[in-house]
């Protein structure tokens, strides 16, 4: 029986209180609920700020330089000068007067190109508008100037990820595969209640696609369909995916994305997989319903159950990525997951199935550094997150204790 966890840590916050954590697992059909916490003593982690005077970093690209690019959602681009403390940080100066930003929506996710140090290369992922009114959510790529002072469009990626004009679940995640295939994690808009179960719509899905062209990738699991966006379509029935994360060993992806109210997922992705979430009870209603299950296994018997649930503690999971390097001890391979509320984050231990075995809450991260965004490995083994909280948001660099 697939060992399953169904929640965190009820989290302490008496006097701003973070505590460690560990959950125990719990074994599907057997009472699988939230787990009792067991207390963790001691720092796992030491925290280092790198930079500040950020707002709303959203996502984090390295460049071979030394030097890091961070989007922010309200539409700048930020280059820091390197990743040790004390880092400064300039406004990369780029065309982005079309980004929509409101509420959820703005600059959003991005990747830089496996071969920057020739193309200069990197592709973001933003709320498009015209005359005011959002169009649609797309991939840009853009060429980073010799000097990194500015940015020019090289053009759209990818268009037509659905949008709604209040910037809710925008989505977008985009993360390259061990193949080299760009997968990307989109939102729902949280206003049609069919787009996640509809093949047809680029939304509540992780696509795959071609870096260079946004075409579909041959392989994809509907790589037959005569509809092109469903070409592009590697797994559907999101919600709101925020982080995608490639596991450093086995090349298995795994998603971690927003429930309604609580019940955040953690997911590993199966080719052509449906992940449940379905607001329009089967179409059978017009209007966006949260009541449903995140994963609703009734309704879609063949539906990917969630590798881990929150269960009824809200955390808001935003970026995942996996501790790489044997400087990470017994550490090592263990996936990170930030979080805007809650515990802020997640430290998930995956056994050789690559099923969660444990959780831990490591107490660098209570309420000490707010909302955090974009959690993402850099080429020095360090994990580097973004703050979220709207003024002097920072990039921190997290390496072991």
């Amino acid at each position: 029986m697939r060992a399953r966890l169904a929640g965190t840590a009820v989290l302490l916050a008496m006097a701003g209180l973070a505590a460690a954590c560990t959950e125990t697992p719990t074994e599907a059909g057997e009472g699988a609920g939230q787990a009792p916490p067991t207390p963790r003593s001691g720092e796992l982690f030491t925290v280092q700020e790198v930079t500040d005077g950020l707002e709303h970093g959203w996502d984090i690209g390295f460049l071979p330089s030394g030097k890091v690019l961070v989007t922010q959602r309200p539409a700048r681009l930020a280059l820091v000068s390197g990743t040790a403390p004390g880092s400064t940080v300039t406004e990369v100066d780029a065309d982005l007067s079309d980004v929509h930003v409101r509420g959820e929506g703005g600059l959003l996710g991005m990747v830089v190109h496996p071969d920057f140090a020739e193309s200069r290369r990197f592709t973001t992922c933003q709320t498009y508008e015209e005359n005011g009114r959002a169009v649609d959510v797309r991939l840009v790529t853009w060429t980073l100037a010799p000097d990194g002072s500015s940015a020019s469009r090289v053009g759209d990626l990818l268009t037509g990820l659905p949008v709604n004009q209040s910037g809710r679940h925008s989505g977008c995640r985009p993360t390259i595969a061990a193949d080299g295939a760009l997968l990307v994690g989109t939102g729902d808009t949280a206003e049609d209640p069919s787009i996640p179960q509809d093949l047809g719509s680029l939304g509540g899905k992780v696509l795959r696609i071609d870096l260079d062209t946004g075409e579909p990738l041959p392989g994809n699991p509907f790589a037959g369909a005569q509809d092109p966006a469903q070409r592009r379509v590697y797994t559907y029935g999101h919600r709101n995916v925020q982080g995608v994360a490639v596991h450093p060993e086995t090349g298995a992806v795994y998603t971690s994305e927003h429930g309604p109210t609580a019940h955040d997922e953690l997911n590993r992705l199966r080719p052509g997989g449906n992940y449940g979430w379905d607001p329009s009870q089967g179409g059978t209603v017009e209007d966006y319903d949260e009541d449903v299950p995140m994963t609703d296994l009734d309704r879609f018997p063949d539906a990917v159950p969630e590798l881990w649930t929150s269960g009824d503690v809200t955390q808001a999971p935003c970026g995942a990525a996996f501790l790489t390097g044997p400087q990470w001890g017994e550490l090592e391979n263990r996936l990170a997951v930030v979080a805007l509320r809650g515990q802020k984050m997640l430290l998930f231990r995956l056994d050789e199935a690559g099923e969660v075995a444990e959780v831990t809450l490591p107490p660098e991260f209570g309420d000490t550094y707010g909302r955090l965004r974009a959690v993402r490995s850099g080429p020095d083994g360090a994990l580097y997150v973004t703050t979220s909280n709207g003024t002097n948001d920072k990039l921190l660099r997290v390496t072991p204790a």
